[in-house]
């Protein structure tokens, strides 16, 4: 039987092109988001090449819509080979101006939206000795300015795939775990502001990104070869290199280069 992908947040972004890689190679495919209309439109490309793929909509930083994905997608086709947890959201914004809601809003989406769909989800992936893939961000290998938020839940997700990669070790269960750099977004992608609020991110078009598609095509490597970490661009491994062992020197350099920093996150 055709093996089965869930991509969580696979509307649109990263996780769009990860349900395109994978159906590509084969792999039936379940995306899932909270717009119907985004999920019908992604649905309909991903059916010419994978019919029997389906959307699932559903908030999954809501445990009985992470309950929903899993139950409905054995529901429909009886097993379970993959997980990637890619649903998420960032935010802006320095520690002393954050309404601390944000990070209540950034934790359930990024952490909650990852742990509520992978615990259900172990029990089938253990049957197909499949994978559990977490894409995380350069952002989860060192705190960066206005980035409190978002880079602590994902450096979150580090330990909790650690953790299962200890567990599972003696059930086969793949886990992989990515650091994505800065990356194309569509057009109207949101962020939340220091207030609590949503805000449009600027476009990228003009800056050196890497293309969504060049971030699936490493998620299915990782897959493919059962790695553990997958770590994108120059200087995300540069950055994933110096930081547990020179952390003060890369501290200057972020110093240094503040104005960058400030610029990336508008």
């Amino acid at each position: 039987m055709t093996k089965v992908a869930i991509i969580t947040g696979s509307s649109r972004g990263i996780g769009k092109a990860i349900a395109l890689e994978l159906a590509a190679e084969g792999y039936t495919i379940v995306l899932n988001g909270r717009s119907e209309e985004r999920l019908a439109d992604t649905l309909e490309i991903i059916q010419k090449t994978q019919p029997n793929s389906i959307s699932i909509c559903c908030d999954v930083s809501i445990l009985e819509g992470a309950n929903l994905l899993i139950s409905k997608t054995i529901e429909t086709f009886g097993r379970l080979d993959i997980l990637v947890n890619n649903v998420g959201i960032s935010m802006r914004g320095h520690v002393a101006e954050l309404n601390p809601e944000v990070f209540k809003t950034v934790f359930e989406s990024n952490v909650l939206g990852t742990v509520y769909p992978t615990i259900p989800a172990i029990d089938h992936i253990r049957k197909t000795q499949g994978s559990i893939v977490f894409i995380s961000s350069l952002a989860g290998i060192r705190g960066l300015p206005g980035l409190s938020a978002y880079c602590s839940s994902k450096m979150a997700l580090r330990a909790i795939a650690e953790s299962i990669r200890i567990e599972e070790k003696k059930n086969n269960i793949h886990v992989g775990l990515i650091f994505v750099g800065i990356t194309d977004i569509e057009h109207n992608k949101e962020t939340i502001a220091a207030d609590g609020s949503k805000r449009v991110l600027a476009s990228r078009k003009d800056k050196k990104v890497q293309s969504t598609e060049s971030v699936a095509k490493a998620v299915y490597k990782n897959i493919r070869r059962r790695k553990f970490i997958t770590v994108l661009t120059g200087i995300g491994r540069l950055n994933a290199f110096m930081q547990p062992r020179m952390p003060l020197i890369v501290e200057r350099l972020i110093l240094k280069n503040i104005h960058k920093f400030e610029e990336a996150s508008k």
